[in-house]
């Protein structure tokens, strides 16, 4: 049970985690087989933070 007064906190790493991994939940069970792992990158967007993280 959350506490009373709105002292929630945000969590952004695990937000961002969540997020991605339901994406793949969702990839996962639209694929008639199982993912390769060029698929799991392509919906991890792994490509595109290797390109964000050498600029």
């Amino acid at each position: 049970m959350a506490p009373v007064g709105g002292t929630a906190v945000q969590d952004h790493v695990a937000l961002a985690e969540i997020e991605l991994c339901g994406e793949l939940i969702i990839a996962a069970s639209a694929a008639e087989e199982r993912l390769s792992l060029e698929s799991i990158d392509e919906v991890l967007r792994v490509a595109e933070e290797r390109a964000s993280a050498q600029v």
